[in-house]
Order: C-alpha cells, then structure tokens, then sequence
C-alpha cells in the first residue's frame, strides 16, 4: 500500500473537558527513529481533576451504553479519526510499533467486532442466578442482584499489540466510567478507541485519555475504584498485593503434544500458535512439550519459520515484527544469554535481521531443551520464540503450569481433565486448535466482569 502522508500526528489528551493539548509533549517515533506522532503527557493535577470528573459523571442507561459502544465500533472500523482514516491509522501503528500491517488491520476488525458483542460477553459473565436490577420483580422472595464494584475503572494499556484494547470496553457496557493511560510505544489504538467512543456518544466525563509520564502513571490507579494494568514480571510483583489492581503479566502459553498423536498432522497448527500475529502476544506459544524425541519437531518447526521473508512492518506479507535496531541487539543478547546450555535450531547466532533503516526484523528462534523442567521454558519474549522440550507421564503437570493458554494435543482424557482442574491454566484447549484463538463471550484470563463486578443479595416487601 501507499504511505500516507509523513506529517506528524498530535495525538492530544482527551480530558472530561473535551482535547488538552499539553505543553509536555512526547515525540513517538517509528521503527527507524522517525517522528510520527506528538503525545501530550499530562501533569498529575490534571488526572486528579478528570478522574474526580469521572466519579460525579452520571451513568447512561443499559440500552443506551450498548448503543453507543455499537455505533464506536462502526466509527473506529470505518470513520477518519482524528485526521486519520482506517489505513493511514494502520500504517502508523505498524511503523510505530512495529507490528505487521496485515495483523494491525485484522485487529482492529477484531476490536470493532467485540465492540458489537460487548453486551453478549458481559452477560456470558453474569451469574446464571443473578438479576440486573434491584427491582427486579424475583427480588421480593429474594434474589441476589449483579451490581458494579465501583464506579470508575482504570487502564494501563499495553503496547506490545492492539488486541489488548478489545478488552475494556466492557467496563463501559457494565456502567463504569474508564480512564486509559496509553502506551507511549502504541497510543495510536487507544487514542482512536477513545475518540470514537465519544463521538458515538460518551460523555468526555465517562471516557477519557490520559497519557503520563512513569512518576505520573500511579495516579490514575489511586484515583479509580479498579484498575487493569498490563505489564512483565515487575508490574506483576509491584500490584500483586493490591486487590483493586488486576495484572496481565506474561502468558507463558504452551502447547502439549502425546505419544499417541502425530506431531505432523498438527505443524500448521504448532507454526502459526508461535509466529501467528507477530508472535508478540501472550496467547503465543512460549514453549512446546513433546512426548518423545522433540528433536524431528523441532527440525521441521525451524525449517518452516527460517522461510518466512524479512520484510518492513508495513509491507502486506510481513510476518514478523520489527523494533528499533538497538532494541532488536538488546533483544537478541538478551535471548542468548538465557539461551545457554539449549540445543539452537533457529536463532542460535542471534535472530535480527537488519532493513538498512535503523530497524531491525525479529526473526523466529527455536531452541530444544533436554527437560521439561527447564528454567528457559517460561521465558516469555516478544517475538516467535519457542523453547521445545521433552515431557513424560512422570513429569506430570508441573512443567505445565502457570500458562494463560495450553493447546493439548492428546487423546487421554484423565490428562485432560488434571488440566482443566489445575488453578494455573487459564485456559485448555484440546485438539488443533492454535493458542491464540479467543471468542466473543469466552474469558481470556478469566471474565473482566468477575473482577468488575459483585453480587449482592435484596429482598423486598
């Protein structure tokens, strides 16, 4: 496709008194170090002010808030937000944050999709016994009624890919108020989000931006009820005491291939589960158990990613991401140092494959462990990095654990059940199905709305 125009996009706070363009402005530049958009970074009076705002703000009605999300979704599908349309939106995204463009314009079709069935995914949540409202007519013999938690809802985005910001829009369809604080790395999706959210109807006072700098960012979560905060092991460890704060941390994604199972029937499959989508998100596979020599699966895995082209972010057959290049070194010693002591097939030498502009490509590596205990199995990076290992009955589920997705590929069903029973996996998926697949009205890490909201039992005369 064409590049739009170069011209550099203020992208402004959006406050409860409509757009404030800041006198802190942060520039946001692309993969190869060039300026595309201006971010205005907001003092921390103003986030006081705005989430005080927010609190006052009245709550639309149900049907209304449901139609306002739904006209959102056409606007960010369709429309030119903020000087940007749908393509020029994408094109930026891609530079900046160097996703794949094809993945960016399949996301935000996914995101205008889940915006149409918010509705439908906070009902999914709802308890089957629970009612809506307080006088709901079953509430004179007794009922327990489905009430917020709060009122006002905070989000620290992520940067690492637009999906994440199909997720909080159901805090809007429950009746909070949401404040986002983008990421500097990618604020074009939620600034586009916010946008259209207002224009289908959304008061500035019930929607708003609020990009910070780091001393700033706590501010938004101590002025909101709840908060959502995405981030790595750190951000994990600093909220984790903290009730009102939900962490989305790594996802160590897994998938689990047995004995009786032929791993060639499912490669398409265990490919697409690493590299699909840039290989960046948390529902990406991080490693792969295989009962068995895992060493043919990791030939045939390497031979199919070493084939994918380097490309720029914005060609339509890039498959890869792209990060600045001095990113992509830091990355790559970063990969392998914890690499050491494996058996590389991909990736041993290092994985960056530079473009001649100050960016780099993150290619695939692949590395074979000799345990499935091995400590480079829950090491999560962010780019289609697979780590292989050997896994046995007697090894059991521990290997398994901790994982925000596991594809089982097995026919033992005792097997599947320990699975499903086990507290740290999110989600089991058995058969070929790949790691990343998510539906409107399933969970992801859990319902959002388990978190947002409450039951309270009333009964009336």
């Amino acid at each position: 496709m064409n590049a739009p125009r170069s011209d550099v996009v203020p992208l402004d706070a959006l406050g409860a008194r409509g757009p404030y363009r800041a006198h802190n402005r942060l520039a946001v530049t692309d993969v190869a170090g060039q300026e595309s958009a201006e971010l205005s970074l907001v003092p921390p009076l103003f986030v006081d002010q705005t989430m005080k705002a927010m609190h006052r703000a009245a709550t639309p009605a149900p049907d209304e808030r449901i139609g306002m999300i739904g006209r959102a979704a056409e606007l960010f599908a369709t429309a030119t937000l903020n000087g940007l349309t749908p393509d020029a939106y994408a094109y930026r995204v891609s530079r900046v944050g160097g996703t794949p463009i094809s993945v960016v314009q399949a996301t935000a079709t996914a995101i205008a999709a889940r915006l149409r069935k918010a509705h439908y995914s906070v009902e999914h949540a709802r308890p089957t016994g629970a009612v809506h409202r307080w006088d709901d007519p079953l509430t004179r013999t007794g009922r327990a009624v489905w009430v917020r938690s709060g009122n006002v809802f905070a989000v620290h985005a992520a940067g690492n890919h637009p999906g994440p910001h199909s997720l909080w829009p159901e805090a809007l369809a429950l009746g909070y108020r949401v404040a986002v604080r983008p990421s500097r790395r990618e604020p074009f999706t939620p600034h586009r989000l916010v946008t259209a959210l207002r224009a289908a109807g959304f008061g500035d006072d019930q929607v708003a931006l609020l990009p910070t700098d780091h001393t700033t960012a706590d501010a938004l979560l101590r002025g909101a009820d709840l908060g959502l905060v995405y981030g790595g092991e750190d951000v994990v460890r600093k909220y984790a005491s903290d009730p009102s704060v939900l962490t989305q941390g790594p996802g160590r994604s897994k998938i689990l291939l047995t004995r009786e199972v032929d791993w060639r029937e499912h490669l398409d499959t265990i490919v697409d589960s690493v590299s699909g989508h840039g290989g960046t998100g948390c529902v990406n596979t991080t490693a792969l158990f295989v009962e068995g020599d895992p060493a043919p699966l990791c030939a045939a895995l390497a031979e199919r990613l070493a084939a994918v082209p380097s490309l720029p972010p914005e060609d339509p057959a890039a498959a890869f991401p792209v990060q600045p290049l001095a990113t992509a070194k830091a990355l790559e010693a970063h990969l392998l140092h914890q690499a050491s002591g494996t058996r590389p097939w991909l990736g041993g030498e290092g994985m960056l494959d530079e473009l001649g502009d100050g960016s780099a490509v993150l290619r695939a590596a692949v590395h074979q462990l000799d345990r499935p205990d091995a400590p480079q199995a829950a090491v999560e990076l962010p780019f289609p990095c697979v780590w292989v290992a050997p896994w046995t009955r007697e090894a059991g589920l521990p290997p398994l654990r901790n994982s925000l997705v596991l594809t089982a590929v097995t026919h033992d069903d005792r097997l599947v059940a320990e699975l499903v029973e086990e507290p740290s996996i999110s989600n089991v998926y058995v058969g070929n199905h790949r790691t990343y697949w998510m539906e409107s009205g399933l969970p992801h890490d859990g319902y959002l709305a388990e978190f947002l909201m409450r039951c309270k039992s009333v009964i009336r005369d």
